[in-house]
């Protein structure tokens, strides 16, 4: 069972006797889309480069992961949709849809980057982590049980709700999704599950097209799916008011047990792909009602696990104050 973290001495403080971990491993820069592709290997490269020079890195609790076992990619996936992929990766260079792409490295990089979930799952839970950030590539929310899609092979946050109620026995699950687009693969993933609560914010009408407020779950997860759809050119105060307002109180109404993000960091308004308008000011604060919840709901645990974020300037920077709001370099 997931034990009972200790509980802060004072409201909105992460506790101080575990850092935050960070969790990255350099293989995953071997996976490739082809040349000129947004979602290249530079965005991890950029992250851990620019906490290093800041001297941010050695404040953190580095973990190298280990692959994903098969076992647990098939909680999430069709056996038969893994062996696809793995066969594709032998082939590559292969196009799997318009978007997504797989080389010679990305079995070994997908495999390690929802590895990197479960790494991040086993710190938190055991408690030799207060919070978690998952730096690795493929990302992972569009990915379906059977089909890739949209730049991701492996749904790595699905596979970690999953391991964390296989492994640590936890109960309820918030994934909270804020990239830029609807998280497609993980709602439906757990769109007739109540024990997993959906929330996403994005922008709509927008790729893939799916994430309206009509879409809440269905059979016993009815509910249980909660969409808050946004116009292009939102910023930070749209976003701050969505999750003070429409977010916060349903976390007091699920009390979940462990924290979920799937962070996105492509809603800035520097990122190419999208036509929103946040900031790292923003990503701050929506960070901070996160772990203002899960300190009053779970003893701090938060799992962040990278999504989209393909400006190399804005998508460090962003992950910094990300970090920062999770109480990462608190003295």
């Amino acid at each position: 069972m997931l034990g009972q973290a200790p509980r802060p001495a004072t409201g909105g403080a992460v506790n101080q006797r575990a850092p935050v971990a960070f969790v990255f491993h350099d293989r995953c820069l071997e996976h490739s889309n082809g040349p000129g592709h947004p979602e290249r290997p530079e965005r991890v490269a950029a992250i851990r480069d620019h906490l290093a020079r800041r001297g941010l890195l050695d404040r953190l609790l580095v973990i190298r992961p280990d692959p994903c076992p098969i076992e647990s990619l098939a909680r999430v996936h069709e056996r038969g949709y893994i062996e696809t992929i793995r066969r594709a990766c032998e082939r590559a260079p292969v196009q799997l849809d318009p978007d997504t792409a797989v080389s010679p490295g990305s079995w070994e990089a997908a495999l390690l980057s929802a590895g990197g979930a479960l790494a991040a799952c086993d710190a938190v839970a055991s408690g030799k982590a207060g919070a978690a950030f998952v730096c690795t590539r493929p990302p992972g929310h569009h990915a379906e049980a059977g089909r890739a899609m949209g730049f991701c092979l492996f749904n790595n946050v699905a596979i970690a709700a999953r391991h964390l109620q296989d492994r640590h026995g936890a109960g309820r699950i918030l994934i909270v999704d804020w990239d830029v687009h609807h998280g497609n693969g993980t709602q439906n993933t757990f769109a007739a599950d109540d024990t997993v609560f959906y929330f996403s914010t994005h922008q709509f009408p927008f790729y893939p097209g799916t994430g309206s407020a009509r879409e809440t779950g269905t059979g016993r997860g009815a509910g249980y799916t909660l969409n808050y759809p946004l116009p292009a050119g939102s910023g930070d105060a749209e976003y701050i008011e969505v999750f003070r307002d429409v977010l916060r109180p349903e976390i007091d109404r699920v009390q979940p047990e462990v924290i979920l993000i799937s962070a996105g960091f492509d809603a800035h308004r520097d990122d190419p792909l999208a036509g929103m308008s946040l900031t790292e000011k923003g990503y701050a604060a929506m960070t901070s009602i996160l772990r203002e919840a899960a300190d009053r709901h779970c003893g701090g645990r938060i799992i962040s696990l990278l999504e989209g974020g393909y400006d190399l300037v804005a998508l460090p920077a962003s992950v910094e104050a990300h970090l920062e709001a999770l109480g990462a370099f608190a003295d």
